[in-house]
């Protein structure tokens, strides 16, 4: 028994042409699908990410006409579509009435329409992404722009922006489900949509890239990376039609900053990523509390829009999108007490309105209150310490970015995204270390951010890691079990239990690569198949053709081509000689290949030689 049952270990025989008395293993053994980085699926998607810009880009500019259209009714009692702030309006106490008349339609539409067009729209994408395959229902892609436009035009102190990402996403959802595309496939469309929805917004094309990447598509591959990258493009395009080529925000041109004044900013966005933790936190706080009022949440809104209501009264610049006023932050035209009372009544109305359940977008708010600060702080510092050579321009910047990065994570977003908006490249520097210092800080001192503790609340773990599959890193070849016990393709069954029942009993193998007289695959039979009661050799138990691994495949292809399968093991050939068995890959084997990658993230505890540290004997 003993040759019959001995370990084949690497054997190196040549290949021999495969014939049909060889059995089924080797006529139509099954391997891995290599692995390709793009391929005609990927154009394919391509040209439907462009289509989706494009469509995406003109749904921009009419739902920002369509605000336009609503503000102007609304506080001037005029048909216009012109984009206009409300803050000139002279409806004086009854402005109040004006944002609780537009809660309530929105409420009503959310209570009979659908109850998805609440929110800011960006953590009901990345729910649906998570959750549902990337299916948005078709009735969102007309509902959450047309509420958006109410809630907004009758002075919600949101931005467009949040609404044409959704809308955009929702596009490209629904474009997927029409053509029957893979999930991962209408993932990318949602993600294409709705970055063509942010920089038909902001034109801010890379930025939104960055966006969907750290926000939506939770990985970073070519085949999803390339598409979501042109539609950004196309979008851009279609933006420039119809705005030209101006730049988001206006801002005056700054000058590269000392190593001082750079410090001072790393500590500014240091404060404002703690300050963005606050009001993530006071936002949920305050949905908490509406969640227990004893009314229909369709009333919600109304109540949240007093406070916007109040709030417009006392100051008018905290009504509707207000990127005028992220434009004078920028440019230092407002500052002292004009500056503090905009940045915090606004965000008193901005949280109580997005806590009541609203539609309407964040990143303007969030730009305004982080801008405010930064501007503010920068005041003060400029102040105290001149000689540091501090810009309040500079310091408004990073603090318009800053929190948006410590309320959302999304650390690269936010730094591209003040640079395409202003276009002033000495900012970068700046940008990159208070955004850094923000996203710190936030990861220290909060779990979830404000784009997704509201799922994370429902169960849904988001991720807040992209990482390499480690998997993907490491060979079958090299992570094999060696040598591997095989068993005699024209061995008695009857012998073979024998063997299992007095040597084998002990072992934990449930499957075992048969070989013929040469030492080469036939196929793999499982201890069920031997144990099941059935007579005859062992080559006869062989019930399907064998799936294999290359020793050069990744363990990433070989766990899936397991799972392909429906197979706990795979035995591992080498590429030139497809019969030469070199070892076996089981899912104990794929489980502890992660312990390399355990090591290296665990320190080590060593003694530390401090002398030597510094240079002594």
């Amino acid at each position: 028994m003993s040759s019959n049952l001995s370990p084949a270990g690497g054997q190196t025989t040549e290949a021999l042409p495969v014939a049909p008395s060889l059995g089924p293993a080797l006529v139509e053994a099954r391997v891995p699908p290599e692995r390709s980085l793009v391929d005609a699926r990927v154009v394919f998607i391509c040209g439907l990410s462009i289509l989706v810009a494009l469509v995406a880009g003109v749904v921009a500019q009419l739902l920002t006409r369509l605000i336009g259209l609503c503000t102007n009714l609304s506080f001037y009692g005029r048909l216009s579509t012109a984009f206009v702030s409300p803050a000139d309006n002279k409806l004086g106490p009854l402005v109040v009435l004006v944002p609780v008349g537009g809660a309530i339609v929105v409420g009503l539409m959310a209570r009979y329409g659908s109850a998805a067009i609440r929110g800011h729209g960006i953590p009901e994408a990345m729910e649906q992404v998570l959750l549902n395959k990337s299916r948005i229902p078709a009735r969102i892609t007309l509902l959450k722009p047309l509420s958006a436009a109410i809630a907004i035009g009758t002075g919600g102190p949101f931005g467009a922006e949040g609404p044409i990402i959704a809308t955009g996403g929702a596009l490209g959802s629904l474009l997927g489900q029409f053509l029957h595309t893979t999930a991962a496939e209408r993932k990318t469309l949602l993600a294409a949509g709705a970055a063509a929805g942010m920089t038909a917004t902001f034109g801010s094309p890379v930025a939104a890239v960055l966006l969907a990447v750290e926000l939506l598509l939770f990985e970073l591959r070519p085949r999803s990376l390339i598409p979501v990258a042109l539609a950004a493009a196309a979008a851009t395009a279609v933006r420039i039609a119809f705005v030209g080529t101006a730049t988001a925000f206006a801002m005056p041109n700054i000058v590269q900053p000392s190593e001082s004044a750079l410090a001072a900013y790393i500590a500014l966005g240091a404060l404002v990523g703690i300050v963005a933790v606050g009001v993530t936190k006071a936002v949920y706080a305050i949905e908490d509390l509406f969640e227990h009022l004893p009314i229909h949440w369709m009333w919600w809104p109304a109540i949240g829009a007093v406070a916007v209501g109040v709030c417009g009264y006392f100051v008018p610049r905290t009504l509707g999108v207000g990127y005028d006023n992220i434009d004078a932050i920028l440019s230092a035209r407002v500052a002292g007490e004009a500056l503090l009372s905009l940045a915090a009544v606004k965000l008193i109305s901005w949280s109580i309105s997005l806590g009541s359940g609203t539609s309407g977008g964040t990143l303007a708010p969030l730009f305004t209150i982080g801008g405010g600060l930064g501007a503010l702080l920068g005041q003060v510092v400029a102040s105290a310490f001149p000689h540091l050579g501090i810009d309040v321009r500079i310091a408004a910047l990073v603090g318009m970015a800053a929190m948006f990065a410590g309320a959302s994570r999304a650390l690269l977003a936010s730094v591209v995204f003040a640079f395409e908006t202003t276009r002033q490249p000495m900012g970068l520097l700046p940008l990159l270390g208070g955004c850094s210092a923000a996203f710190l800080f936030s990861c220290l001192l909060m779990r979830n951010t404000i784009m997704t503790e509201k799922i994370a609340r429902r169960g849904v773990r988001v991720p807040g890691e992209y990482a390499a599959d480690f998997l993907d890193q490491i060979t079958a070849g090299l992570a094999a079990s060696k040598p591997v016990v095989t068993l005699k393709a024209d061995d008695a069954v009857e012998q073979v239990r024998a063997w299992i029942a007095t040597h084998g009993a002990g072992t934990t193998h449930q499957g075992f690569p048969v070989v013929d007289a040469r030492g080469e695959l036939v196929g793999v039979v499982t201890r069920r198949d031997l144990l099941g009661g059935e007579a005859g050799c062992v080559r006869d138990l062989i019930r399907r053709p064998v799936a294999v691994a290359f020793e050069d495949s990744s363990l990433r292809e070989a766990a899936d081509h397991m799972v392909h399968e429906g197979v706990g093991r795979l035995p591992v050939v080498s590429r030139a000689a497809p019969r030469s068995l070199v070892g076996i890959i089981t899912r104990s084997d794929l489980l502890a290949a992660h312990r390399r990658r355990l090591e290296e993230t665990h320190v080590a505890e060593q003694s530390i030689d401090w002398r030597r540290l510094v240079g002594g004997s």
